[in-house]
């Protein structure tokens, strides 16, 4: 039986225990429904009296114009395309909750990330981390193994998945031919990596 979002909300609370800081990650391939399930999870948690903020791994695409110049733009999305040191940085200042902590946060409509746009406050309890490499057991993805209290990895069947990603950059306004491109030249790929090469989860959600 899949759990519902307050069911999660619930393990979580009981997890976390008199803890003033928890992580969870929330992995899974493009198209998944991270964000949607992050930003579900956020308002049930706080619908239960917690604070709770979303950081999204996005946030740290490098620039597309770093991208052209490494060759890397077609590729965008893929492992080697974020600012990993600067995501980890992150991941680890959040963690120490020593502080307010400013984070940039990716608009999909422009393709660019917008630096310091949300803050994750030293009083946030919670702190819901989304994105595709959190599981990765590749260098230098790996580093974030132990730095997440709790994982959490969607993984849809690859078909709805396909269905997702076309939808997505058709809503763009991509061509069918390039939103194809797209999709099974980036997106797919991608997905197959985050499923043949992730460490285990503390929960997998199928649908």
């Amino acid at each position: 039986m899949t759990p519902t979002t307050d069911d999660l909300a619930r393990t979580l609370m009981d997890r976390a225990g008199d803890k003033k800081r928890f992580l969870v990650a929330i992995a899974g391939p493009p198209g998944a429904g991270k964000s949607t399930l992050a930003d579900s999870l956020s308002a049930a948690l706080k619908a239960n009296g917690e604070t709770a903020e979303v950081l999204p791994m996005d946030g740290f695409h490098m620039d597309d114009g770093i991208l052209r110049e490494k060759g890397l733009l077609p590729r965008k999305g893929s492992p080697e395309t974020f600012d990993v040191r600067g995501f980890l940085d992150i991941i680890r200042a959040v963690k120490a909750a020593e502080g307010e902590v400013l984070v940039p946060v990716f608009d999909r409509s422009r393709e660019i990330a917008i630096a310091a746009a949300r803050i994750v406050a030293r009083s946030t309890r919670f702190v819901l981390v989304e994105g595709n490499y959190l599981l990765l057991d590749q260098a230098p993805w790996s580093a974030l193994d132990g730095q997440f209290d709790y994982s959490i990895l969607i993984s849809p069947p690859v078909a709805l998945l396909e269905k997702r990603l076309m939808q997505r950059w058709l809503d763009l306004g991509f061509t069918q031919e390039a939103a194809r491109a797209k999709t099974e030249g980036n997106d797919l790929k991608n997905g197959a990596l985050v499923r043949e090469h992730g460490r285990t989860a503390d929960c997998v959600l199928t649908d």
